[in-house]
């Protein structure tokens, strides 16, 4: 973990530093003084070489600081502290809505296989991960907003500004649980194991519920685990289309500024929680396949 937050860091650094713009000249405007221009450069740090910017940075890391925004000269770290749990609370409301819906779905194109039933949930699941965000985020506001008035068009605030987002961003993620759903119910149906549960009579619910579900769960942990840490990174284009005040659209306005510390405080805030996400992931797989708490005893 340490050594990939050094290479996103030296990475997105070296990036920011080759981008077309000076910011300080965006800050300042085209008809400044050159020696107002310069003076701002030494108060930034910008005038040095790029090794010891880069230095300096990461020493300013290692203090729990983020820098400061070339534009509004607040703490990176303040302001990101202040927007995450908005994009906590997208990310998680986007979720409810795609595991219960997804995972329903694929158990029942995966048992209505080869009908109208299945063809019908497949071409509807690939309609959602071929329809981009911005899209299906503006169709849904027409008519959830602006046709019907069930829900204010934008802005952050009650669980009315949260749905129309929390569905925008959870369709994708509904479509791929659909099909890693029915993938794996068909293959786990087919397994020995469930016929011997069929012929010792055991219910369809508790099959379904016991031991089809929970080695479902073991891929689709994986894809559940990826989602959530691409929501909790920030989903831009949901937050900037309904003016969702989280770390996607504060990513956004950065790249926009070119504020190169807002940018680099969101990009490493959002990998260390893709990592930590992936380690849970990791962790869960502990307890959901057996085969894994093997592999790790004989070793």
């Amino acid at each position: 973990m340490i050594l990939l937050l050094l290479g996103i860091t030296l990475l997105t650094f070296s990036l920011t530093k080759v981008l077309p713009g000076d910011p300080v000249q965006g800050l300042v405007g085209e008809r400044a003084q050159p020696e107002i221009i310069e003076k701002i450069r030494k108060e930034l740090g910008t005038d040095k070489d790029i090794v010891s910017q880069y230095t300096g940075y990461l020493k300013l890391l290692l203090t729990g600081e983020m820098g400061r925004s070339l534009y509004t000269n607040r703490r990176v770290l303040d302001d990101i502290l202040i927007k995450f749990p908005n994009t906590i609370k997208l990310a998680v409301g986007a979720m409810l809505i795609a595991i219960p819906l997804g995972i329903s779905l694929g158990f029942l194109a995966a048992y209505k296989r080869d009908t109208h039933i299945d063809r019908f949930i497949s071409s509807i699941s690939i309609i959602g991960i071929s329809v981009p965000v911005f899209w299906s985020g503006l169709l849904i506001m027409l008519f959830l907003s602006l046709k019907l008035k069930l829900f204010p068009p934008s802005g952050t605030g009650d669980i009315r500004f949260l749905i129309m987002p929390s569905l925008t961003l959870s369709l994708p993620a509904i479509a791929t649980f659909v099909r890693v759903t029915r993938t794996s119910v068909i293959e786990i149906a087919d397994m020995p194991f469930i016929n011997t549960a069929k012929a010792k009579g055991l219910s369809i619910f508790k099959i379904n519920s016991v031991h089809i579900l929970k080695n479902v769960l073991i891929p689709l942990v994986t894809v559940i685990g990826l989602d959530f840490g691409s929501y909790l990174n920030g989903a831009v284009l949901t937050e900037t289309i309904f003016g969702w005040d989280g770390i996607g659209r504060f990513t956004m306005e950065g790249i926009i500024k070119r504020d190169y510390p807002v940018i680099m405080g969101c990009i490493i805030i959002g990998t260390v929680v893709f990592v930590l996400i992936n380690l849970i992931v990791d962790i869960l797989y502990h307890y959901l396949d057996p085969r894994v708490r093997l592999y790790v005893s004989d070793r």
